[in-house]
Order: C-alpha cells, then sequence, then structure tokens
C-alpha cells in the first residue's frame, strides 16, 4: 500500500536550466521573437526584472503555458544563471562541460512553489522547455533535483513520450549510482516521491539487468506515490521482486522475491 502523504526531499532545487555555448544566452529580443512564433507559449510581462533571489544584474523574464508562469532567469545583457552539478550525463557528449557553457535557468512562478514538484507542473516545464531548445546555441539541459545534464535531442524525446503517456523519464530526471556496498541507488526519485530508491547489492551485480528494474521501479512510484509497505511487484521480464520501505523511510529497497 503506498503513503500519498509521505514528503518529498524539500532540500532538491527545483529548477531547469539550458546550457548554451560561452556568449550564447538569449536576450529578451530572442525569447520575444520565439513567442511571437510559437503556439506553445507567450510572455506573460512584456518586460525584463531582475531576477528574484540574484545578482541585481541578472535579468529574467515570466512566461506563460497553459495558464501558469514560469520564471526564465539569467538572460543575454546580464549576469548568467549558477551553472549546476553535474553527476550524471545523458546523450551528451563528452566535450560538454561547465567551462565552456553559460547557463539560463527556468522555475516556477510564486504562485506554482508550493506544487513544483508535482507531476503535472513538471511537465509543463519540460514542455515549455522543449521548446526553448530551439535556441541557437543550447548545448545541455540540466535537471537540478537529479544533477543530470541532458543531451537536448534525448530531451525533448523523453518530454514528447511522457506527455503522450509513455513511462516517466527516469532515465533522464533520475540519477542510478553504486553505493559503498555494491547496491545501485537513485538521485533525485525523492523530489517527486519522497523516496530514493535501492536495489540491493544481490540484484545489481549485472549493471544493466539492475538499471532496467530502476527503470520499472521508478515509473511505479512516480505514478503510485512513497512505499508504506512490502509488496511484492513484477519486474522487467516478469522477474519477481520485493519491495519495502527502508527503517528510516527514506528509501525503498529492492530484492529478488
Amino acid at each position: 500500500m503506498m503513503n500519498q502523504n509521505t514528503r518529498r526531499n524539500s532540500g532538491n532545487d527545483s529548477g531547469l536550466s539550458l546550457l548554451f555555448d560561452a556568449g550564447k544566452r538569449p536576450d529578451f529580443a530572442a525569447i520575444r521573437a520565439m513567442a511571437s512564433r510559437s503556439q506553445g507559449f507567450a510572455i506573460s510581462q512584456d518586460h525584463v526584472v531582475a531576477s528574484e533571489g540574484g545578482p541585481e544584474d541578472c535579468l529574467a523574464i515570466e512566461l506563460l503555458i497553459d495558464g501558469f508562469t514560469f520564471d526564465l532567469s539569467g538572460l543575454g545583457g546580464g549576469a548568467g544563471a549558477r551553472i549546476p552539478d553535474c553527476v550524471y550525463r545523458f546523450a551528451l557528449p563528452e566535450d560538454i562541460d561547465s567551462l565552456g557553457v553559460e547557463a539560463v535557468t527556468l522555475r516556477a512562478g510564486p504562485h506554482l512553489a508550493d506544487g513544483a514538484h508535482l507531476q503535472p507542473v513538471v511537465q509543463l516545464m519540460l514542455r515549455l522547455s522543449a521548446h526553448l531548445c530551439e535556441l541557437d546555441g543550447v548545448q545541455a539541459i540540466a535537471w537540478h533535483p537529479g544533477r543530470t545534464w541532458i543531451g537536448p535531442d534525448y530531451f525533448r524525446s523523453i518530454t514528447r513520450n511522457w506527455i503522450e503517456g509513455g513511462i516517466f523519464p527516469g532515465l533522464g530526471l533520475i540519477g542510478l549510482e553504486p553505493s559503498a556496498d555494491g547496491a545501485l541507488q537513485s538521485e533525485g526519485l525523492a523530489y517527486f516521491v519522497g523516496q530514493e530508491l535501492r536495489i540491493e547489492p544481490e540484484l545489481a551485480e549485472d549493471r544493466g539487468a539492475a538499471t532496467r528494474i530502476g527503470i520499472r521501479l521508478i515509473d511505479y512510484l512516480s505514478m503510485h506515490g512513497a512505499l508504506a509497505h512490502q509488496e511484492a511487484i513484477a519486474g522487467p521480464e516478469g522477474r519477481p521482486l520485493r519491495i519495502e520501505p527502508s527503517a528510516n523511510g527514506h528509501f525503498v529497497r529492492v530484492w529478488g522475491a
């Protein structure tokens, strides 16, 4: 049985950044031109403002999609946004790193801040970001809660697939990393459901198989919420698995049944 009231890890940054070649960050005119051509989003406030909580010379605008607003900060003509951490890379060339890029950052507007982790809000943010990927010079998309950097084409693909009813984009928004004892653990799932995934060492020796289990269970937990009690579940290829919350409730632990 799932506990729908488990709180997410509220310490994670809820933003998303688009990373551009140095000197290629879009200015207000570029965003306005894109919005005028797009059927997907609009500019809510037709002026540039100082980014709230950022440097005085970090410029931001408010974008509107499906009636909801998101703030885009770090525009050209002012200071760039902070370059987010990169721990996990997806469909990204090895020569792209933090030294050669500049960032603009997208965050939910103030009226959405408390619900920024909710999947409908995240889907809106990803849809808006997919439109912005068409700007010149975009090299990667950085998803802050998972500390992931994602190639633009792959990002658009997983966004479209999820919005059209496909699986949660775990290979993109969520990192998977081996622990010291040989388990495989997620990073970024707690942002959505309040718990991370831990695939126990007995299942993690085969990294490919463990990753497939992780993708399956990340999708399952994203739909059902945090785990409150032990459950049996079918893994990839119908493999029986046993999942249960850890003693402190922070992890969903996975064993073979």
